[in-house]
């Protein structure tokens, strides 16, 4: 890991602990306005998907890509907040028996197992209308159409044409349907809507928050799109490289399911030029920034530089 990478981890480090902080206090048992009551139990399973683990790329992302249009506000930490619940209720989903039956998630059981399967679903369940509501509250943004914009986002990045159709173009891949074989186009839309939606929304929301033109909040979406691939491509190559143990969850199940990767596709090597090549691209799409986006071009070479 090169010298700026290690700073950009440690800035990384330091912003997540202000996230969580607000996730904790957003998952807080005492009942909210308008709430009748919060279960305890699936309070504590909502908690176990979402605290004590995580990078936080994607809200330090939305916190980041506002930052450039001198959004340093409290909405930007509740958007890039709400685009981390949604992920961990992705996460959840995505670990059931149904779905990966997967028992481990960032060194710790998944929820299905530290609960139960009803639970988990349930978990799911909240953690994703969670994520709306505080879009959709005034303490995120006073502009109903701000407001307004970053819920169709979401919804968009994180629905039928966005990770969950993603997921179920995943589930085909393993054969689940009928034939599983994928050509490179195929295994770079699933992933693009599996993964890379929700990456490139972190930054567009900052870009809404901002008040940002059109042709910036475009400049911002291709990045996304490229750092959101980059990551893919990482998280591929990290599978077949690095332990199970290091990564905190369990690795090669792409390659026991069948199931076509970038690195199978392209070679190991290959793989790699990609994830270059991509980094390229992001930082690219920053140019007319210039020095104010040198975060966001450290994000995306941490993307792909990272180890764990």
């Amino acid at each position: 890991m090169t010298p700026s990478i290690r700073t950009f981890s440690a800035r990384l480090a330091e912003s997540a602990k202000l996230i969580e902080a607000n996730l904790e206090a957003l998952l807080a048992d005492n009942a909210r306005h308008g709430e009748i009551a919060r279960p305890p139990r699936l309070m504590a399973a909502m908690r176990h998907a979402v605290l004590g683990g995580g990078k936080r790329l994607r809200p330090f992302l939305t916190i980041e890509a506002a930052r450039l249009f001198g959004g340093e506000s409290p909405g930007a930490l509740r958007a890039g907040c709400a685009v981390e619940l949604l992920h961990c209720y992705s996460l959840v989903h995505d670990d059931l028996p149904s779905m990966d039956d997967d028992d481990l998630r960032r060194g710790r059981p998944t929820v299905h197992r530290a609960y139960d399967e009803a639970t988990a679903i349930l978990a799911g369940d909240a953690l994703q209308t969670l994520a709306f509501e505080v879009l959709a509250d005034p303490d995120t943004d006073a502009d109903p159409a701000v407001r307004s914009d970053l819920v169709l986002g979401l919804a968009r990045a994180s629905g039928l044409g966005g990770m969950v159709g993603g997921q179920m173009l995943d589930l085909a891949a393993e054969g689940r349907y009928g034939a599983a074989a994928m050509g490179e186009g195929e295994v770079r839309q699933l992933q693009m809507m599996k993964t890379g939606a929700i990456l490139t929304f972190s930054v567009e929301a900052g870009a809404i928050l901002g008040r940002a033109d059109a042709g910036a909040r475009q400049s911002l979406v291709e990045y996304g799109r490229a750092l959101g691939a980059a990551f893919q491509v990482a998280d591929d190559i990290l599978d077949r490289e690095a332990s199970s143990e290091a990564l905190g969850k369990r690795t090669g199940k792409d390659q026991e399911k069948g199931k076509a990767t970038l690195v199978d596709l392209l070679g190991l090597e290959g793989a790699k030029r990609e994830c270059r090549r991509l980094v390229e691209t992001a930082e690219a799409a920053l140019g007319e920034f210039g020095d104010r986006a040198q975060t966001l071009r450290e994000a995306v070479r941490f993307v792909a530089e990272r180890e764990v």
